[in-house]
């Protein structure tokens, strides 16, 4: 494509994008194609000589959405989401076309310093108090793998990234047994392994038990192993289990631990002041990651990673060879020094275009709406006699399962509920998940789409009763 023809075709993709938007609700929600369809109308190599945009475009138009699950669906009740609202978009458009690589201050001094400026909003937004600043990693998985790495050299005075951890000693990370796999992961990442994580039975509020954290704390010391930190989980992926967070902090400054606090989801309801409770003592957290891209609507990446002590993840993960150094200025900051991530994209021009035009207060409603409307799915599933709601609304998490009179053994209870999830996504009008919760199969609902209306919590309702009572049951 020739440079002259970008405006041409850029403003045919706005097009393609609005009429996208306009007419979401009609798409199946979930892509229906089958394993190799999309592949088999791909050509297996790269043409030699250029095609024309024209061709292009209409093989993306016929090729490519049908094959796409449509995350900005309202009907989308899967996942947490990853939403991308108009205004954050258009603030993408905007970051792709200076395409700046932002690792440093000097590579693009606005990118770093609106990044400062956005944290700080972000922060006070939620209300963590000033003693916290922050970066923007791509993921909360990235974050934690950051937060493990800090409690790792931590713990190991710094030697771990000079030495390696050959003759080093066994360090434990501690969690809840509800915690999400990026903990498992960034536990391999970094080199501690996965038997070095110690996963921590939950109360019956499904919160960590402070008890056993303890127990298991003082048997590793007691054993020669060395305690490093604690992964404290706010609205846990399966269904929103959230740990005490002030307890797990009181018991972490006992011992001298790192804590990292696994908000992804939930940190974002955290703007509405009435939920806060969710992580009442969080000023006690050394490290905090919530997800911008999951319910606030600013588009995959962006996961707001805070930190209490920002030169502790510096020093962890600073490298400054000569060609990244900058001279004659004091004082300032490379964000490539806070992640695992050299390169660096533009993420706080969404931040910045998001949070303008929409408003706390818009968002708070969204998220407000969201949360009752997840309320009220329940309530009316609880009623029909033939549903269980196995865990209460957790912000706008909960959890079901289709019990009919007829199926009493727990085994063929999971084989129905599993074959609902299946003939709910065939459906096409609403996309769920399953989990497994106290060892039993059960259906994940949760809102958070962007532009959702109270009416698809009602579509959402007829679909789930209707398709299960057509299931043949046994």
């Amino acid at each position: 494509m020739k440079k002259e023809e970008f405006e041409r075709w850029s403003q045919e993709a706005t097009r393609w994008s609005a009429e996208y938007l306009k007419n979401i609700d009609q798409f199946p929600v979930r892509a229906q194609t089958q394993p190799g369809d999309i592949a088999a109308q791909i050509p297996t190599s790269a043409p030699d000589e250029a095609e024309s945009m024209e061709t292009i475009m209409a093989d993306f138009e016929h090729i490519i959405p049908a094959g796409m699950t449509h995350w900005q669906h309202p009907r989308f009740f899967a996942y947490f989401p990853s939403n991308a609202a108009p205004a954050a978009m258009i603030a993408e458009q905007l970051a792709t076309s200076m395409a700046a690589q932002c690792m440093l201050w000097q590579t693009s001094p606005s990118a770093t310093e609106l990044e400062q400026r956005m944290v700080q909003w972000l922060r006070d937004a939620v209300g963590l108090p000033d003693t916290f600043d922050g970066v923007f990693q791509d993921t909360a998985s990235s974050a934690t793998l950051c937060a493990i790495l800090t409690m790792r050299e931590r713990k190991l005075n710094w030697q771990g990234n000079e030495q390696g951890l050959s003759g080093q000693p066994q360090l434990r990370v501690y969690a809840s047994s509800r915690t999400h796999s990026s903990i498992d992961k960034a536990m391999w990442i970094a080199g501690l392994g996965q038997n070095n994580l110690v996963k921590i039975d939950t109360d019956n509020d499904f919160a960590l038990n402070t008890d056993a954290l303890v127990e298991a704390i003082e048997e590793d010391l007691a054993a020669g192993r060395l305690p490093a930190g604690i992964v404290i989980c706010v609205g846990g992926t399966s269904m929103g289990a959230t740990d005490n967070v002030r307890k797990v902090c009181e018991v972490a400054q006992r011992y001298d631990l790192f804590t990292h606090v696994d908000a992804a989801w939930a940190g974002s309801a955290m703007i509405c002041p009435e939920y806060r409770h969710l992580w009442e003592g969080i000023e006690l957290a050394d490290s905090v990651v919530l997800n911008p891209h999951k319910w606030l609507g600013a588009s995959m990446e962006c996961s707001a990673h805070f930190i209490k002590d920002p030169a502790s993840l510096v020093r962890t993960m600073a490298i400054q060879p000569e060609y990244l150094k900058t001279y004659g200025q004091d004082g300032i900051v490379n964000f490539s020094e806070w992640g695992v991530q050299l390169g660096r994209r533009f993420r706080a021009l969404k931040v910045w275009f998001l949070l303008r035009a929409y408003g706390l207060n818009g968002l708070r409603t969204m998220i407000r709406n969201h949360v009752s409307w997840s309320v009220k799915l329940a309530e009316q599933l609880d009623a029909e006699t033939d549903f269980t709601i196995s865990t209460q609304p957790i912000l706008s998490l909960f959890t079901f399962r289709f019990t009919p009179n007829a199926i009493t053994e727990p085994t063929k209870l999971d084989e129905l509920n599993k074959a609902l999830v299946v003939a709910l996504n065939d459906d096409g009008r609403i996309y769920l998940t399953q989990s497994l919760h106290d060892n039993e199969v059960v259906i994940r609902f949760m809102t958070g789409q962007f532009d959702m209306e109270e009416k698809d919590i009602d579509i959402a309702f007829d679909t789930i009763t209707t398709v299960a009572r057509q299931l043949p049951v046994q």
